[in-house]
């Protein structure tokens, strides 16, 4: 912009001087009295051309005044610029027209200064006034002409920058404040926090912040739309601005998340009597569309000076209390607690080590037998994954580890790895003869959120030369029943082609019994919570008894998990299961352990 009001200018200089120089030359008293009414001519004609030029400028508001500052041109930009029409500025001083009131001595000075000492008015950025008493920013460039004569005047060429200046606030706020809620956003809010933790200090007061991230916003996006979903998040900004007091501060920090400040409180009562405040208010319904809505929202809480002395370090900590909220259930609350954090640390920096595990060759798979409770043969053997990092002495619990894949992603290359390795070795074992025994793998519901997994399943079995026989699958209840229609299509297929598929931990998911008639399974495992005191507590051993009952009457084998006591063994026997996995057989074994297994016993 200043580049070309630079350009300008020197245009601008150009032309008047070009103009003052014309008149300046031709002096009728001193040539020939036939070319006096040329000359006049020509001058005219400059004169009209120059007129013209200047109310050609829709954007340059040029004005022009005498010696004491009183206006002789005006063109229609000014008029534009301003809101006087010509007739109306013309005659008019200049301080009395434009120049706002602090700036009308220092003008007066400065025009002075420049008639009679030839000091120039500099070039600038200035907010004159409009005929409303608006103030009008412009870039102001001045031209003196007859500076040493008489009558000097003074041309003001002024560039209107109300576009250009509206175009940085514009981005000043965006760069300040989410557009949807006009809160501020989180660099914003950060600064903000700081000046409040100063505050703080100085008066040895404390504060709080709560993290609030709404539960299952992505499906209520899904299930509304985004258009509906901002209407919610809009009028959230403006309840939970409701519950802010003048000197509290809230910050929208991302799509569903929000971050408020409560100054001054530093007893746990207090913060409570806040909490409960802002979970009251997100218990109301929203009204979307004409219908009511209800949300709930995970809420974290960090305090000044306990969990933290700067901006950055208290948001994080109710963000980190926020994380675990979530894991309570949905409008879970949490305070921070530093254990929590330590945790976090731990589990990203497995996290990391768990993304080169593969290539680090740390994953193996350990086997656990399934027997026939009826011959104590071994029928099949259940694959599970094992971690042990090369740094560590002992292996990471897979309750540890699958959960935090899981969420990260890395769960589709720790199945693509253990779905390969399982028919690897299955094609082993049969080359050697250990015919007869399946292996089954376990499906996560995240990998089966991925459309193409179980086209890669049986691109496995058919990589190793496999029938579908060979290996089974297990996946849990809730899987099938949130599973899209393709991929029971697909699961249907596996069905019928002969693949095992088997529902995991029965009786912990939805237990709908209503599902079962329409999933595509052969096989029910009983999960080991109805196993553990069956022999001792009548209503378990009820459960236990009914989940065989149901899978055998809807054709389907049952097998019994966490069997370990020969007590357990004999009332699974008395019901007729028909496989058992647990302790009182095998643990999981490595691969060694489990073909020096499979080489000494009776197979199928």
């Amino acid at each position: 912009m200043l580049g070309r009001v630079a350009r300008l200018r020197r245009w601008w200089n150009k032309i008047i001087r070009r103009r003052h120089g014309l008149f300046g030359r031709f002096q009728p008293a001193s040539i020939a009295s036939d070319g006096v009414e040329r000359v006049r001519q020509q001058y005219l004609e400059s004169e009209q051309r120059f007129r013209v030029l200047l109310e050609s400028l829709p954007k340059v508001a040029v004005q022009g005044y005498d010696r004491e500052r009183r206006v002789i041109y005006w063109n229609e930009a000014s008029t534009r610029l301003y809101g006087y029409t010509a007739a109306e500025a013309r005659g008019r001083a200049l301080e009395d027209l434009i120049i706002p009131g602090e700036m009308r001595e220092s003008m007066i000075e400065a025009h002075r200064a420049w008639v009679d000492e030839g000091k120039e008015i500099a070039a600038e950025e200035v907010e004159l006034v409009h005929h409303s008493g608006e103030r009008v920013p412009v870039f102001s460039h001045h031209v003196m002409l007859g500076e040493h004569t008489d009558s000097p005047t003074m041309f003001c060429v002024d560039v209107d920058l109300s576009d250009q200046k509206q175009a940085h606030r514009d981005l000043d706020f965006a760069k300040r404040f989410d557009a949807l809620t006009h809160l501020p956003n989180r660099t914003a809010f950060e600064a903000e926090l700081e000046e409040a933790l100063e505050t703080c200090l100085v008066r040895h007061a404390g504060l709080a912040v709560m993290y609030l991230d709404v539960d299952r916003f992505s499906e209520i996006n899904d299930a509304l739309g985004y258009d509906q979903g901002d209407r919610l998040l809009a009028q959230m900004a403006g309840r939970l601005s409701e519950e802010q007091r003048l000197t509290d501060l809230i910050s929208r920090v991302s799509s569903d998340e929000f971050v408020l400040v409560f100054l001054g409180v530093g007893q746990r009562d207090d913060v409570s009597r806040l909490v409960s405040k802002v979970q009251h208010a997100m218990r109301r319904p929203f009204l979307i569309n004409g219908v009511e809505r209800r949300v709930t929202a995970a809420l974290g809480v960090s305090l000044y000076p306990e969990h933290g002395t700067s901006a950055r370090e208290l948001i994080r900590n109710a963000d980190v209390a926020k994380n675990r909220a979530k894991m309570d259930g949905l409008g879970g609350l949490r305070f921070f607690q530093q254990h929590h954090y330590d945790e976090l640390v731990r589990q990203q920096h497995l996290v990391e080590k768990l993304e080169q595990a593969i290539e680090r060759e740390e994953l193996s798979l350990h086997y656990q037998p399934q027997l026939s409770v009826a011959s104590g043969r071994i029928e099949n053997l259940e694959a599970l994954l094992r971690w042990k990092p090369s740094d560590a002495e002992a292996f990471v619990s897979p309750a540890e580890f699958i959960p935090l894949a899981e969420r990260t992603g890395l769960i589709h290359r720790l199945g693509d790895w253990v779905m390969e390795e399982a028919c690897r070795q299955q094609a082993a074992w049969k080359q050697a003869g250990l015919t007869g025994i399946r292996v089954d793998i376990n499906l996560s519901g995240r990998q089966m959120l991925r459309a193409n997994c179980l086209a890669r399943f049986e691109a496995c079995l058919e990589r190793h030369d496999l029938a579908p026989q060979d290996v089974g699958i297990e996946l849990t209840e809730n899987v099938l029943i949130e599973a899209a229609s393709m991929v029971l299509e697909d699961l249907r297929r596996l069905y019928h082609r002969g693949v095992r598929i088997a529902i995991d931990d029965f009786g912990t998911g939805y237990s709908s019994l209503s599902y079962l008639k329409h999933f595509p399974v052969t096989s029910l495992k009983v999960d080991r919570t109805f196993m553990q005191d069956a022999h001792l507590r009548p209503e378990d051993r009820s459960i236990l008894e009914a989940a065989i009952f149901i899978g055998h009457r809807l054709g389907l084998e049952v097998v019994a998990e966490g069997v370990e006591c020969a007590e357990q063994l004999t009332l699974i026997r008395q019901m007729h299961c028909d496989l058992a996995q647990g302790y009182y057989f095998h643990r999981p074994m490595a691969v060694a352990d489990v073909q020096r297994l499979l080489e000494t016993s009776e197979l199928p």
